[in-house]
């Protein structure tokens, strides 16, 4: 991949928004794109964190192990994403595991060269800093929601920002989310159990709160999720 299309790619991404184009150009420089097939790891728990992800292509999944092997889902990433969060200004090791669940195409930014970018450009420093501090502020939100909302309230809050991030707006305004998650991985997604988030969907589809097409797709109606969190 060229560097222009490159600097296109990263762009778009939010963490990037307020550069001008010689910052931009910086990043660049130090960033190369690389495939992974699907199945295939981008980065395993506890290896050493050297670099940061921007999706081009496919989808990936971000999920923790613990010595029994249970597997706890922290997110599934798509184009326009960006990991781990944590990954800039971070000693250690990766967090989580990494999964391509799709091919997928990522342009890496290696940590140790981009740091060296901002200590150079104290300008850029400060415009990266804002957009990290408001991701971690949402990633607070989320964390707080986890443990404020019982479990109804979380899958309600997980339908819908699944809903928003990977599903598809239809013309009645509803949400056409793919059955692509089973209900394992929408468990693991808010440490509940499978059979939790089965019966939680069960009585869903009872009340007519969401609906189930012939292919086991969600139509999801925002506004009636956003009444069961009143």
């Amino acid at each position: 991949m060229k560097h222009e299309d490159i600097k296109n790619i990263l762009s778009k991404f939010t963490l990037f928004r307020d550069l001008n184009e010689d910052e931009l150009t910086k990043i660049v420089n130090i960033s190369i794109s690389r495939e992974w097939k699907k199945g295939t790891f981008v980065f395993m728990q506890d290896d050493p964190l050297e670099n940061v992800y921007f999706i081009y292509e496919g989808k990936i999944k971000i999920y923790k192990s613990d010595v029994t092997g249970k597997e706890q889902i922290v997110a599934f990433l798509k184009k326009g994403d960006m990991f781990p969060h944590v990954g800039f200004f971070r000693k250690g090791g990766y967090p989580a595991f990494s999964e391509a669940i799709d091919d997928a195409v990522l342009v890496v930014v290696p940590i140790s060269k981009f740091e060296n970018v901002l200590i150079e450009n104290p300008q850029l420093s400060i415009k990266v800093f804002k957009v990290l501090g408001e991701k971690i502020v949402e990633l607070q939100e989320r964390l707080e929601s986890q443990i404020i909302n019982n479990t109804y309230e979380q899958i309600v809050k997980l339908l819908i920002r699944l809903g928003k991030n990977h599903g598809q707006e239809l013309e009645n305004g509803s949400i056409l989310l793919k059955g692509e998650f089973t209900n394992r991985d929408l468990a693991n997604m808010i440490g509940t159990t499978r059979e939790t988030v089965s019966r939680t969907l069960t009585k869903m589809k009872k009340e007519d709160k969401i609906e189930v097409d012939n292919k086991g797709n969600l139509l999801l109606d925002p506004d009636i999720l956003m009444d069961e969190l009143i």
